[in-house]
């Protein structure tokens, strides 16, 4: 494999990783795995993100082909929001994720709570 080749390959994949496990990203794909939903009731449902954000990172996931929007002509005009085939296929590394955190969240609070004492300890010594 040429070095270029690497590099490029590995510049995609830190792009595409970037996008799929942002915070907000996977809120979003946790909250429609439930089912299409309108801007709104994802916004309930994600409490802490502003509608900028979700805005943005919506369109990011339509643009990426992880999420449809489908425009109903009311007045005014209902949007819904929906997991598409890709979409639905990252549900399951970001459940298996989720899951995993859980699993070990006492362990990671332990192994913080250790290395805060340890470095709290260095640093009076120094």
């Amino acid at each position: 494999m040429r070095q270029g080749h690497a590099n490029e390959t590995c510049q995609t994949i830190s792009e595409l990783l970037s996008r799929v496990g942002d915070k907000w990203t996977i809120q979003i794909i946790r909250a429609l795995s439930a089912g299409p939903m309108r801007f709104n009731a994802l916004r309930r449902e994600i409490t802490d993100i502003s509608q900028k954000m979700l805005a943005s990172t919506l369109r990011n996931l339509e643009r990426d082909g992880f999420v449809s929007r489908s425009v109903e002509p009311t007045k005014p005009p209902s949007v819904t929001y929906a997991l598409t085939e890709l979409g639905e296929d990252l549900q399951r590394p970001v459940f298996a994720l989720a899951q995993w955190t859980g699993e070990n969240a006492q362990r990671i609070h332990a192994a913080r709570a250790a290395y805060d004492v340890t470095q709290a300890g260095g640093r009076d010594a120094a």
